[in-house]
């Protein structure tokens, strides 16, 4: 994760990192700017699938007719918090199936073409700044534990 977490900062992604992130991760999640930019960016282009209220699709650990699991959560009782920065980053950026490998599908496409790196950020940090404290500290140990 080292390597993804480098290749992410070096996409630009240090000039919206907060002072001090390198053990908490790269999101500026305590930036409000940032956070309010983020909201608009996930209202715009992750809320119809993952929820207004980041509460994702109804059954989403259970797979549909066609095989795919819907849109989880990005609230605490989800499982975005259980992923470091980097691995949300690139999942984003390239997609759950590229990712993950393996022949597994899903329907969370990749973002490259549609948003920017920074953009995917801002998003990122929106999200883990709705979370209770006790989240983004566990959040932060797995970032810390990632490097």
């Amino acid at each position: 994760m080292k390597r993804a977490m480098g290749l992410a900062l070096g996409l630009g992604l240090a000039s919206v990192a907060p002072a001090g992130a390198e053990q908490a991760g790269f999101l500026p999640y305590t930036n409000p700017g940032v956070i309010a930019e983020g909201q608009v960016i996930y209202e715009e282009n992750c809320a119809a699938c993952h929820g207004a209220q980041l509460e994702g699709e109804p059954n989403w650990r259970e797979r549909d007719a066609e095989g795919y699991l819907p849109a989880p959560p990005h609230d605490p009782s989800g499982h975005t918090w259980h992923h470091p920065d980097a691995q949300l980053f690139m999942i984003t950026k390239f997609g759950t199936e590229a990712m993950v490998g393996n022949g597994y599908q899903s329907r969370m496409g990749a973002y490259e073409d549609v948003l920017s790196d920074e953009e995917i950020v801002k998003v990122l940090a929106f999200i883990k700044s709705t979370w209770p404290d006790q989240i983004v500290e566990m959040h932060n140990e797995r970032n810390a534990a990632s490097n």
